[in-house]
């Protein structure tokens, strides 16, 4: 049995020797009845810890590969057949071995945080979702006022691009960002993560490389990821992604388009410069090479005039453009919306048509009229308003640890506070003990592709949350970080 492990691989060790030994038991290689080394001997052998092991053998075992027997030890069970006492267990469905891996061995800590989001009284400094600032009562009405209007009409149904009407609002809406478009350069769609998934789909095939920002939010490179393709990361700074030899990285692995979030950036709040973007469109035309500009948190300014989009400097037709209002209108709906060439949007729309047949009819028309009545822009700015305030308040607290080390650059808008812990803290640890108190806070690390940084940060979103729960939740966080940095300082 030779069983090959390479640390430099981001593929924990546990998954490496869980894999090696399934081929070779479902090729056949090791048979039924085959007794497995303990785990001390195989973790000796191989160099790695005792628990590596464990893991492996218990990845194994619940994909009933193997299983172990007192005075054994663990023995191959693959194709073994039960006692006639017992014919219903071995005759169930092998879900473990039937799932794709990719589905299953994923990192969990970003979806289990998310999850607490859902639990009661707990405080979210994790989900980026707008306060609620809609009236109920207008809102009541405007959604009568919407059924009534459609009268015998198929309502329930949209056309696979989108609702016309708000296609009609989102172009006008787009001239204030500079951007002129068609009404066939219009793609609906419901998220930002569905617009990007669809993109990926369109333009590429397993193996194909693309270059994106790094930290960027994991919704990103999972879904690059889970299509069979791979995440080159670029360094960002306070200017956004570092462009300087962009050149070269497009040189040696031909990416097949580049991925950025250009205003107040997910995780760290940044915005990218002018600069930088003209560089960008130079590097775009030189190479004929798209870029997929995520927009969605650029109405959410503070402090400074709104930055030219790319796809507003685009004169090739390069950028594809995609825009959220998950940040800018009612908390749970969720509306997104993609501009790019008329070509492309027809395969984004032919997605549409095969994956989800139609699109969320009520909230599309909905969100249209309150983009034509002016209540969208007005709450815009009641919501930018806010943020402002509890980021202020949320940064008081933060500016209380400069002390022991905390560091952060103050935002100038959007949603997102990335915060560096004191040297000796780390925040897998933090996020532990936040969550024990009820408290949802992202660690770093998941925003690395690579889990090659961002040990010591963490991600703090202050959109969602009251002051007055702001305000309790930073107090204990206060409290936590100040505890460990004392106990390990």
């Amino acid at each position: 049995m030779e069983i090959i492990i390479d640390k430099k691989l981001r593929t924990p060790l546990y998954w490496q020797i869980a894999d090696q030994l399934k081929e070779m038991i479902v090729s056949g290689n090791m048979a039924d009845g085959t007794i497995l080394p303990s785990e001390r001997s195989l973790a000796q052998l191989l160099g790695v810890h005792r628990n590596t092991v464990i893991k492996a053998y218990s990845h194994l075992k619940d994909q009933e590969l193997i299983d172990s027997f007192q005075g054994v030890g663990y023995r191959v069970t693959f194709r073994s057949d039960d006692s006639p006492s017992e014919p219903d267990v071995r005759r169930r469905v092998n879900w473990s071995n039937i799932i794709k891996d990719e589905y299953q061995d994923i990192e969990r800590t970003f979806d289990d945080i998310f999850l607490r989001f859902t639990e009661e009284n707990n405080i979210s400094f994790s989900t980026g979702m707008p306060p609620a600032v809609y009236d109920e009562e207008e809102l009541a009405a405007d959604l009568a006022s919407i059924l009534k209007e459609e009268g015998r009409r198929p309502f329930y149904l949209s056309p696979y691009q989108g609702d016309l009407t708000l296609r009609q609002r989102i172009i006008s809406y787009l001239r204030t960002k500079g951007i002129k478009a068609g009404m066939n350069q219009v793609q609906i769609l419901s998220e930002t993560n569905q617009a990007l998934d669809f993109i990926i789909t369109a333009l590429l095939k397993a193996g194909d490389k693309v270059i994106i920002e790094e930290p960027v939010s994991p919704d990103v490179y999972r879904v690059i990821e889970l299509a069979g393709c791979i995440p080159i990361t670029v360094p960002v700074d306070e200017n956004g992604m570092i462009c300087e030899n962009l050149d070269v990285l497009i040189e040696k692995h031909r990416p097949k388009f580049i991925y950025v979030n250009s205003s107040y950036h997910d995780p760290t709040g940044c915005i990218l410069s002018v600069e930088r973007r003209r560089k960008l469109l130079e590097l775009s035309n030189r190479y004929r090479l798209p870029i997929v500009e995520e927009d969605a948190a650029s109405e959410l300014s503070f402090e400074e005039k709104f930055l030219p989009t790319i796809k507003s400097m685009d004169r090739s037709e390069n950028v594809i453009y995609i825009y959220s209002f998950s940040l800018t209108f009612i908390p749970g709906l969720s509306m997104a919306f993609v501009v790019a060439p008329e070509k492309l949007i027809r395969s984004l729309s032919y997605l549409v048509s095969i994956r989800i047949m139609s699109l969320d009819w009520m909230t599309q028309k909905l969100l249209a009229k309150c983009i034509t009545d002016g209540k969208y822009y007005e709450n815009v700015q009641r919501i930018a308003g806010l943020n402002k305030e509890k980021r202020d308040l949320m940064c008081e607290y933060l500016d209380r640890l400069a002390p022991l080390g905390v560091t952060y650059r103050k935002p100038k808008g959007g949603v997102y506070i990335w915060c560096r812990l004191p040297g000796n803290v780390d925040a897998k640890t933090v996020v532990a003990e936040c969550g024990r108190r009820g408290i949802s806070v992202i660690p770093g690390e998941v925003f690395f592709p690579h889990r090659n940084g961002g040990h010591n940060n963490i991600r703090l979103n202050y959109s969602y949350e009251t002051p007055a729960r702001i305000r309790l939740g930073m107090e204990n966080l206060t409290e936590i970080i100040e505890g460990l940095a004392e106990e390990r300082g």
